[in-house]
């Protein structure tokens, strides 16, 4: 990665990290302020299966307990409510558990948001791909209301979170920007819901949510937070940890 790199990426997101520099400043910021370490956070993703995350995934993120994976396609958390009851009875009693949540996009190291370049491929390829492809439909038309089905549950779904989001989508100024703005904002409200119907046994419950964006085979990876909270699980309380991040 170079500063050229990050630019392209800033273009779109200007508020963007490297992941590595994500990770880095998440584990200083739980310790500075709750005084916490990374071996007593129970963490967990909701991240695109996509290969090109697990690729770029950053190596400190490694020093927390997990990852428990509940994300599907485009990073919404279809490991519902068994799957954050199941993670949430993992953590250490004396610690809390984090949870990291985003859609993700690929930007090109020439700028162009939606689509990467692989390892192995000469041609860049879309990314976030189950994105592109309900925006397609959703371009077409060809999305019918409340066709959700066992056979593509995952990506009917994505659809349907875009056709009710059809306007704004349709309208935007970049329509893939905009569809994965509209993701994001679907998966932190399911998040939230997860976690009002889950019981902690620890201190905290730990909220990180933003936008996961690929860069090109040689870029590595960048994210954008949206969201950084520390709830506490006796009080309820929520204390934003945004302002501590970026300082």
């Amino acid at each position: 990665m170079n500063n050229a790199h990050l630019a392209a990426v800033r273009k779109w997101y200007p508020e963007a990290l490297t992941s590595i520099d994500t990770v880095d400043r998440l584990l200083d910021t739980i310790e500075e302020h709750l005084d916490l370490k990374p071996h007593q956070l129970m963490h967990a993703d909701s991240m695109c299966c996509d290969d090109v995350n697990a690729i770029q995934y950053p190596p400190r993120a490694l020093e927390m307990l997990g990852p428990f994976h509940m994300g599907g396609l485009d990073g919404y958390p279809f490991a519902g409510i068994t799957g954050m009851n199941a993670f949430a009875h993992h953590v250490p009693e004396n610690g809390a558990v984090i949870i990291f949540y985003a859609p993700h996009i690929g930007i090109t190291k020439e700028g162009t948001i939606g689509e990467v370049g692989r390892i192995g491929q000469s041609a860049n390829s879309a990314c976030c791909g189950a994105a592109k492809g309900a925006l397609g439909k959703l371009s077409a038309g060809q999305i019918i209301a409340g066709n959700v089905t066992s056979l593509d549950f995952q990506m009917n779904t994505i659809e349907q979170i875009f056709l009710n989001q059809k306007d704004r989508i349709l309208n935007a100024g970049n329509q893939i920007f905009e569809a994965t703005e509209v993701m994001y904002e679907a998966i932190d409200e399911r998040i939230e819901v997860l976690v009002k119907h889950t019981a902690y046994p620890c201190r905290y419950v730990i909220l990180a949510g933003g936008i996961f964006i690929n860069g090109d085979r040689d870029m590595g990876s960048f994210c954008q937070y949206k969201k950084f909270e520390a709830i506490e699980v006796a009080s309820g309380k929520r204390h934003s940890l945004m302002e501590k991040y970026y300082r």
